[in-house]
């Protein structure tokens, strides 16, 4: 099999509905977390690109489906964030119902879930590793942002996240957009859960 190292990214489609994604016969993963997470950075980061995922400091930029073909190998599908206040609460809804029945019905090989290192476990990040393991989905749980903590903060995170029981057999992988050796590590989880 391929090995993915992040080359080429093609944009296929942005969509609204799941109805309107398109059949790819590769096999796919989506990227998943709380609006403002760093998804769009990440998926730029791990293509060494600035602009294949558009990137705001304005949280709920991503409000559509995106699609890209990683290295002609893998179909890497970037989700609208959740829990941001100033989305209408209808529009959340529809949100929802669209994002949960994609999970259930596209057979991803992965999702990766991202969380700011920065802040505690919400409700819903719990509700959705409990939904993701319920529909036995794999699951890489992603902490964003770690080049924002000091060692002690990164210490006292990981004490926080290992006394969370939902947790148990998720091993995150602290992730920096500004470190190549989160890039590398990351492309290998992928390949291994992809391939291995």
């Amino acid at each position: 099999m391929k090995k993915l190292v992040f080359k080429k990214a093609v944009f296929l489609t942005s969509a609204l509905k799941t109805e309107e994604l398109p059949a790819v016969a590769l096999p796919e993963i989506a990227v998943v977390g709380r609006s403002n997470v760093g998804k769009s950075s990440l998926i730029n980061h791990l293509l060494r690109s600035k602009t294949v995922a558009k990137v705001s400091s304005r949280p709920g930029k991503t409000q559509r489906i995106n699609c890209f073909v990683i290295d002609d190998a893998l179909l890497l599908v970037d989700l609208p964030g959740y829990g941001y206040a100033k989305t209408s609460k209808s529009l959340q809804e529809e949100w929802g119902v669209w994002i949960d029945k994609y999970l259930k019905e596209r057979g991803l090989k992965l999702i990766l879930f991202l969380i700011d290192a920065r802040r505690d476990l919400t409700e819903e990040d719990k509700q959705f590793i409990i939904w993701a393991e319920h529909h036995c989905i794999p699951l890489l749980l992603i902490l964003t942002k770690g080049d924002k903590l000091t060692q002690k903060e990164q210490h006292a995170m990981r004490k926080r996240l290992e006394d969370e029981k939902i947790l148990s057999g998720f091993p995150p992988l602290l992730y920096s957009i500004k470190e190549g050796k989160c890039r590398e590590a990351l492309i290998h989880e992928l390949n291994k859960a992809l391939w291995d």
